[in-house]
């Protein structure tokens, strides 16, 4: 709170009964700033005459408040009046005390009329003339000096200043939770229920309608497999059962009576092509074989029967025997515990069914109705034989390195580890005339190299195919003579080589524009050589309606394999008969379509 400022205290006049002593007057010069040096009388001040000499000037002295600033009280002298000490009208000024400057000054109030200043005084001597000697004060004076003081510590007392403080430091405090007014939550409306489909809810598609809240992936849903040699029983069985004899049985059967199969025949682009044209896709040739996306396919060599094996990315293998109408026709195993990257049949014993997943590479080998572990690993993505016995097998990793692998060695060991300078390694494939050459496929790099030339570290390739600039899904040799090459990039090509000669760099021979962007629910596409035409690959297509694709080397589209009433999901994964006309296309749900010849009688 502000105290309010008080008028300037009116200067005290006394009636002057005699001449001051030189003492008194000593006394009034030194209280007073314009004493200190006697003022000159201006010549023009006096020429002007007694009239100009008598116009009052103002002079401010301090007026001391205990506990305020000196306030400034006005005080009317004329030039006479200045130089003699007196006021107008013989009346003497009330000087200031020069020897207490805390003493308050005399300052009576003003008539507020015409600018003089009255004294109150009751008349006695005693009470202007002090005993001490100082400057006389009036009642008047002495009161309100006396009123000044017991305001000041009246106000001193209620302490203003630190009560505001104190509020100004409550009020900009930060104010407790529980006194904050919290906003009523909205109700929530119900929404009606939306239909989803079940790419957006990450449900893998089935014949079976699935709940809309899916809560726990498939994988899951079984216990980790341990590593060793594991049982080959049915994912369904719980114990001893006959549900697979069959099954396993024509598996047997046909292993050991096409282990001696007759030379491959060629046959010319004409006929070739007719042979396409007689391939169809039927209902009865559609099955859900696993229960996730097929990530890899084997296809038996026999002639009799025609038996098909997939991988989903869950780890399970299902094999079928498309063959057979019954229920018992398919069945499902689950040796791995991740996805199943790559599956081959054995070139020289069909009974042994070799699968790679990320963790273990394992042997199903139907006589002895056993998975057996070859290799134990981390981060494998595929594999290859290097020979024809299939004892040995070049395997590729996800960080870019290659592992040798014998199967002859005890042990789940690998026999070498190379670097061979890649961030990933997705393929790898033998030569299949010369098997010392392989080639592996990884981020943007294509390369041909030496098995027998291998170390550790730094190993320079025999050859490197120029020309991708993403990611490479595959890159595989003809089948016949190597003379060829074709990779699939994310860059939406499709790129043939001439690997006739292994030169250090190779060029694209012809390069054929493919959509190739498969997305993350689709299985890259990788483009496979027919095994009974050198020149012509197959390829899954993103084209509506769905299809199957057939280029011939030159980049020609030769063939369409296409049935809008059966086929209306991508195929990323294909796999043809090394010697019938028989093409199996995978899909992201689990289901085989089996495209074959119309003529081909079927079991019951």
């Amino acid at each position: 709170m502000a105290l309010t400022q008080l008028p300037p205290a009116p200067l005290t006049v006394t009636e002057e009964s005699e001449e001051p002593s030189p003492r008194s007057r000593q006394r009034m010069q030194e209280s007073t700033p314009a004493a200190q040096a006697e003022p000159q009388r201006s010549p023009k001040r006096e020429e002007e005459g007694p009239e100009a000499a008598r116009q009052p000037q103002v002079l401010q002295t301090p007026l001391a408040v205990a506990g305020r600033r000196p306030l400034t009280q006005k005080r009317l002298l004329s030039a006479y009046d200045e130089a003699e000490g007196k006021a107008p009208g013989g009346k003497r000024l009330c000087p200031e005390s020069p020897r207490d400057p805390a003493a308050e000054p005399c300052s009576p109030p003003a008539n507020g009329l015409d600018g003089t200043w009255e004294a109150e005084s009751d008349g006695s001597e005693a009470e202007d003339q002090p005993s001490d000697g100082q400057s006389p004060l009036s009642a008047y004076e002495r009161k309100r000096l006396k009123n000044i003081t017991e305001n000041a510590k009246f106000f001193a007392a209620l302490q203003l200043h630190e009560s505001a403080a104190r509020l100004q430091r409550i009020a900009t405090k930060r104010r407790s939770p529980v006194t904050k007014s919290r906003a009523k939550p909205k109700k929530v409306e119900e929404e009606p229920v939306r239909r989803r489909s079940m790419r957006l809810q990450r449900v893998e598609p089935s014949e079976i309608a699935m709940p809309e809240v899916f809560t726990q992936p498939i994988a899951e849903e079984y216990p980790q497999v341990p590593a060793g040699p594991l049982p080959m029983l049915p994912e369904d069985q719980m114990g001893d059962s006959k549900l697979t004899e069959g099954l396993l049985a024509v598996w047997m059967s046909i292993s050991e009576v096409e282990a001696n199969e007759a030379e491959k025949q060629v046959p010319d682009m004409e006929r070739y092509q007719d042979s396409l044209n007689s391939m169809v896709l039927s209902e009865e040739n559609i099955r859900k074989v696993v229960k996730s996306r097929v990530c890899s396919m084997a296809i038996h060599p026999s002639e009799s029967i025609l038996f098909v094996a997939a991988g989903d990315k869950t780890g399970q293998i299902g094999l079928w025997n498309v063959d057979c109408r019954s229920e018992e026709a398919a069945h499902i195993f689950i040796p791995h515990n991740d996805s199943v990257n790559c599956m081959h049949f054995s070139p020289c014993n069909p009974a042994h069914l070799l699968s790679l997943s990320s963790d273990s590479l394992r042997c199903g080998d139907v006589t002895r109705a056993v998975f057996d572990e070859i290799y134990r690993d981390e981060e494998m993505s595929c594999f290859d034989f290097l020979e024809y016995g299939a004892a040995t097998a070049v395997v590729g990793q996800w960080n870019g390195a290659v592992v040798m692998v014998d199967r002859r060695t005890p042990g789940a060991s690998a026999e070498l580890s190379a670097d061979i300078g890649f961030k990933r390694t997705r393929t790898v494939h033998v030569h299949p005339v010369h098997k010392q050459y392989f080639m592996a496929a990884g981020s943007m790099d294509v390369a041909v190299y030496d098995v027998r030339y291998l170390k550790t570290s730094k190993n320079k390739p025999v050859s490197s195919l120029q020309g991708h600039t993403k990611s490479v899904a595959s890159a595989y040799f003809s089948p016949v003579t190597g003379h060829r090459v074709v990779t699939v990039c994310a860059d939406d090509k499709l790129r043939v080589y001439d690997t006739t000669s292994l030169s250090s760099t190779v060029a694209a021979l012809r390069t054929i524009k493919h959509n190739n962007n498969t997305g993350r629910w689709l299985t890259r596409f990788r483009a496979i050589w027919d095994p009974k035409q050198e020149k012509c690959f197959v390829v899954g297509s993103l084209v509506q309606p769905r299809r199957i694709e057939v280029f011939q080397d030159t980049g020609k589209l030769v063939h369409t394999f296409c049935n809008p009433d059966c086929l209306a999901s991508a195929c990323s994964i294909n796999v043809l008969h090394p010697s019938r006309n028989i093409l199996v296309g995978g899909n992201s749900s689990g289901r085989l379509h089996v495209f074959r010849e119309e003529t081909t009688g079927l079991r019951s």
